[in-house]
């Protein structure tokens, strides 16, 4: 009878604990609508469903399902190519005005050339604010084409028509930034703090002229010590000017910016500090120098 009892005080424990979490996960905001989820149009049906998986979609789960193809392409960003494959794919859940923008890569594996931070200062480059955006992909790609899917999920959630020409610098915004990453000695997370920190500039002090803007960029580059060639530094310096001249809320910005700043920070801190990737790379090191100096005391 005790065995009994203590069964059930056991079963009855862990209803307890788990019901009220699965009724909560099934809760939809209303005012926000339920979660987009858009697909590569070159998906597979077993790929589909792995990207189901990966965002963690379950067959009852009340969302709406898109499809985005290299048609859709031209909607945002000039000179695309209608042919181009597409597999990166996306969730975007709506949040309330003020909660900012968070991009979690679920399969970072497989998304080879775009780091979260570097999808951050892109979108809202292109005016997507307030959201979850989950990216996800079934094998690696670079992750360029997850952009489209996003603006078009964005659009038909939100209900907003993202200035074309805000995404189109957008999208130049992360070829800027992955040629950085890859033809510098830089890192991802010092690319991404670069443009965030630039972009924090221009907002606060409204530059009027290329002048201006070049001042600024060679100012975060010496304040980062980020060496760059000369053509990359034109190049981000022509990438913005053109954010200069957006229709842009520069004064709504700074704080989505500061936000965005504070996140990259954390993460740089992570990786140098002695506790960090880094700091445990370096200490491994010196355990097997120190090691070896032991051989011959």
């Amino acid at each position: 009878m005790k065995q009994k009892i203590v069964a059930f005080i056991t079963v009855f424990a862990l209803l307890v604990a788990i019901v009220p979490n699965a009724l909560a996960a099934k809760v939809i905001d209303e005012r926000l609508g339920v979660p987009i989820v858009v697909y590569g149009a070159n998906l597979s049906e077993a790929e589909k469903q792995e990207v189901k998986k990966s965002l963690n979609i379950a067959d009852d789960d009340t969302v709406e399902e898109i499809t985005v193809a290299g048609s859709d392409l031209n909607r945002y960003i000039s000179n695309s190519n209608p042919n181009a494959q597409m597999f990166s794919s996306a969730k975007i859940t709506l949040k309330n005005q003020g909660e900012g923008l968070v991009i979690d890569i679920v399969t970072p594996k497989n998304i080879t050339e775009i780091t979260s931070d570097i999808y951050a200062n892109a979108m809202l480059t292109a005016g997507i604010e307030d959201a979850l955006v989950e990216v996800a992909a079934p094998k690696p790609v670079t992750g360029h084409s997850a952009l489209a899917g996003i603006y078009k999920a964005y659009e038909e959630r939100s209900g907003e028509t993202l200035d074309t020409e805000r995404t189109d610098v957008a999208n130049d915004e992360l070829n800027v930034a992955t040629t950085i990453a890859q033809g510098s000695d830089v890192s991802d997370e010092k690319v991404a703090e670069l443009l965030t920190e630039i972009k924090k500039q221009i907002a606060e002090n409204t530059p009027t002229s290329r002048e201006e803007v070049e001042q600024i960029v060679n100012d975060q580059l010496s304040k980062l010590e980020i060496n760059l060639s000369e053509q990359d530094r034109q190049m981000l310096i022509d990438l913005m000017d053109k954010i200069r001249g957006l229709n842009i809320d520069f004064s709504k910005w700074t704080d989505q910016l500061n936000d965005l700043s504070q996140s990259i920070g954390d993460k740089i801190d992570s990786l140098t500090s002695e506790d960090g990737f880094w700091g445990k790379v370096k200490a491994f090191f010196q355990n097997i120098v120190d090691t070896i100096a032991s051989w011959f005391k």
